[in-house]
């Protein structure tokens, strides 16, 4: 129960800082649509950046460290409130962790003037200082169930330290070893929390009964994920061959399809909050369906195969997530405005055109390139200007948060 002291504390407190989910999200999307517009101008040649390492670096990096990483945080820090009862960081520690994302995002983006080791020392901090301060509740009350999400917060800053070594000693297949299992692990999450929590949005959303698991599949489809990623964290899966490689990322895509069709996103379509999610879910096993086809000797490029899961599955998913979740912890109805279904929209084009239409038309890259960008950055700007009000101002009905 908080008392009224605390409740005093809490009103005194600025808005933006009682949970994490509200810089995090904020900034964090902010900063995407900001990442890729400068993207977008550095490929047409309209602007130079002094980025740290280069702009495909920084890029590759910045999408998943910068834009990804405060989401999952963001997401975990508020969340251990429900799962712990106890206060979620806020207030100052939640300042002090957002500082150091914004200086590390500073650090990339003019690192070119900066010492690299202090670049790498500031931007390596943010994940171990948000995995602390996760751990600490989960410990208090001994929950083990979502403990592992500690482990996963080290793995990715391992992710990130590996891709600053490769930069750092020119040794271009350790940066790639770096940014292509960060990939991994998201995608991981991103397949635990989805089977968490559609099921259950899906049933509370239609006022249908909810799809129970089936723990075999889910063994198969997760299991498979998990060997996927330490087959390339340890490089052995340059050692296995392709065949065998295509048909563990086709068992990985089947099960996840399986899992996923079970949910009946038909149901959804009324519910934006629920459509967008089953969509960003799909593009799961759309991408290891992609990489099961590369590896079997299919003329699909890395890029294609790996965007489907970063511009398909987390472009979809976070701004799906976001929007639900900015709602319920602000103590709003799950209501979105109709111009919040417009963003789905559009991100879901910039996926597509990303992945699909650059893949069927290569020779018109720029173009698509050019277009998929525009949508996302719309999609995202959408996102902040209609969540802006709510995310820096207190609950409606005065409780912490």
């Amino acid at each position: 129960m908080i008392q009224i002291t605390d409740l005093q504390i809490e009103q005194k407190m600025w808005p933006l800082l009682r949970q994490a989910f509200r810089p995090m999200f904020l900034l964090g999307a902010s900063f995407s649509a900001l990442a890729i517009t400068l993207w977008l101008l550095v490929l047409a040649q309209v602007i130079e950046l002094p980025v740290y390492g280069q702009t495909l670096f920084w890029h590759s990096h910045e999408m998943i460290f910068g834009f990804v990483a405060a989401i999952i945080v963001g997401f975990l820090l508020t969340a251990v409130q429900n799962w712990t009862g106890l206060r979620a960081t806020h207030g100052r520690a939640l300042g002090i962790l957002t500082a150091v994302w914004v200086l590390g995002r500073l650090g990339l983006l003019v690192g070119a003037w900066l010492p690299w080791w202090l670049v790498a020392a500031v931007d390596l901090l943010f994940l171990p200082l948000a995995a602390i301060l996760l751990a600490v509740p989960l410990i208090a009350v001994k929950q083990q169930r979502n403990l592992f999400f500690v482990p996963v917060l080290f793995l990715l800053t391992l992710c990130n330290a590996l891709m600053h070594f490769g930069l750092q000693t020119g040794q271009y297949e350790i940066q790639q070893l770096g940014s292509q299992n960060a990939v991994w692990l998201v995608t991981l999450l991103m397949a635990i929390v989805g089977g968490r929590v559609l099921p259950m949005f899906t049933a509370n959303g239609t006022m249908t009964p909810k799809a129970e698991p089936i723990v075999w599949l889910d063994r198969i489809g997760l299991g498979s994920l998990w060997l996927i990623f330490v087959l390339n964290i340890t490089n052995f899966s340059a050692m296995v061959p392709a065949l065998v490689m295509a048909l563990l990322f086709a068992t990985s895509a089947l099960a996840l399809a399986i899992r996923c069709a079970r949910w009946r996103i038909w149901i959804t379509w009324k519910v934006p909050l629920l459509w967008s999610l089953h969509v960003a879910y799909w593009f799961i096993p759309i991408g290891l369906a992609l990489y099961a086809l590369r590896y079997a000797g299919f003329p699909i490029t890395n890029s294609l195969a790996l965007h489907a899961l970063t511009a398909g599955a987390m472009g979809n998913m976070i701004l799906a997530m976001i929007a639900r979740v900015s709602l319920g912890h602000s103590g709003r109805a799950l209501q979105p405005k109709p111009i919040i279904s417009a963003a789905f929209m559009l991100v879901i084009v910039a996926a597509v055109v990303r992945v699909f239409v650059q893949g069927l038309w290569p020779e018109l890259s720029v173009y698509w390139y050019a277009l998929s960008a525009f949508a996302w950055v719309l999609a995202y700007g959408i996102y902040v200007l209609v969540y802006f009000p709510i995310l820096t101002t207190p609950r409606p009905d005065g409780r912490p948060g």
